[in-house]
This record gives C-alpha cells, sequence and structure tokens, in this order.
C-alpha cells in the first residue's frame, strides 16, 4: 500500500522516504522516478499490464514535448520582445516612469541583460519597454 501527499512519498514495503521542495507540481524527472519505483516494487505475480506500461510511457513522453515546447516559446517570446524593442530605434516614445511621471524622448539604443531588452531614452538609460505608452 502506498500513499502519496504533496511533500513526501512512502512506500510501506521499504522504509525510504522522498521529500519534495517544488510547490506541488510535478516534473518528467519526478515523473520518471515514480515509474522507475512503480516498476521495481511491482509485484511479480501480478506485474503491470503491456498496455499500462506504454500509456505511462506515452504520458512521459507527451510531457517531456510539452516541457520542450514550453522552452522553445519562452525563447520565441524573448526574441519577439526584442526585436519589437530594436524596432523603436530613432522613434520618439513616451514611457512611464517608476513616479508615475511621463517623459518623451528618442530612442537611442537598446541593451539586452538577462534576456531582457531596456532602452536609453533622450540620454537616460534602463527604461523597460513595458512602460512605454506611447510611440510616434
Amino acid at each position: 500500500m502506498s500513499t502519496v501527499d504533496s511533500t513526501t512519498s512512502t512506500t510501506s514495503t521499504t522504509p525510504t522516504q522522498l521529500s519534495r521542495n517544488t510547490g506541488g507540481t510535478l516534473g518528467k524527472d519526478d515523473f520518471l522516478k515514480l515509474l522507475v519505483a512503480q516498476l521495481q516494487h511491482q509485484d511479480p505475480m501480478s506485474p503491470m499490464q503491456d498496455s499500462d506500461f506504454m500509456g505511462q510511457m506515452a504520458s512521459f513522453s507527451t510531457l517531456e514535448q510539452i516541457t520542450n515546447m514550453a522552452a522553445a516559446n519562452e525563447t520565441i517570446a524573448q526574441n519577439l520582445t526584442a526585436n519589437g524593442a530594436i524596432s523603436l530605434i530613432g522613434r520618439t516614445v513616451t514611457y512611464t516612469d517608476t513616479d508615475k511621471v511621463s517623459h518623451t524622448g528618442v530612442v537611442e539604443k537598446v541593451t539586452t541583460a538577462d534576456g531582457k531588452p531596456s532602452l536609453t531614452v533622450a540620454g537616460v538609460g534602463g527604461i523597460d519597454p513595458s512602460t512605454i505608452t506611447q510611440v510616434a
């Protein structure tokens, strides 16, 4: 008999305890560990059916592909954001600073740090493109 909750997984046949601190979500590594543990602890007199095993492997494959797609989508989003910022060079923009004051100026350059673009507008650097309220 096995019991599983959001922080520990315990199997009564072994004294092994797995602890997780991922906020209650399972990733592909967790899924694979569960599958291997299930195979190691299955009843030899009543092993897992081929169809059950194939279903779990299909689920694992699907999870891995979704993870890969999410990573690819993140890269695409970063590239689109960078391209959008680059397209503002030479354009007059109005942006709102941290004090909620509007400023207008020409975008002089774009720099990227940690995958996030930052604008220099009229000599003022570090302008977040998401603060732009108007482009002329």
